[in-house]
């Protein structure tokens, strides 16, 4: 009886098939990967909602310091929009609801869209 733990050897010199003569090789195909689309978060002026909070607003939800903040804040009042962040579009749609959700319990009535970028 073989015991199952051990390999079994053989005795015959190894055949066509065994020998690595013959033998096909198969290549990895590449897979052309895709980054993911990217959109833009962009939040709209209106003549309502405070300076001072969309500029918090963008330090807390975008991570952005205090100056930047104040440089977007300044965009979105003059231009009437700003960019606040490119992200996935999962990442992207959070944003624009956590911003709508802050907007809506500070009593404000801030806008923020999501836009391919």
């Amino acid at each position: 009886m073989t015991n199952p733990l051990q390999p079994h050897l053989s005795v015959q010199p190894p055949g066509p098939a065994e020998d690595g003569q013959g033998a096909a090789v198969a290549e990895k195909e590449e897979l052309a990967l895709e980054p993911p689309k990217l959109y833009q978060v962009v939040m709209l002026n209106d003549d309502f909602t405070p300076m001072e909070f969309v500029v918090h607003v963008l330090q807390e939800h975008f991570r952005h310091d205090i100056e930047s903040a104040t440089q977007i804040m300044l965009k979105i009042h003059h231009e009437g929009r700003g960019v606040c962040g490119v992200y996935t579009k999962d990442v992207a749609a959070t944003k624009v609801e956590l911003v709508l959700a802050a907007a809506r319990q500070a009593g404000h009535p801030l806008q923020c869209i999501l836009e391919t970028a």
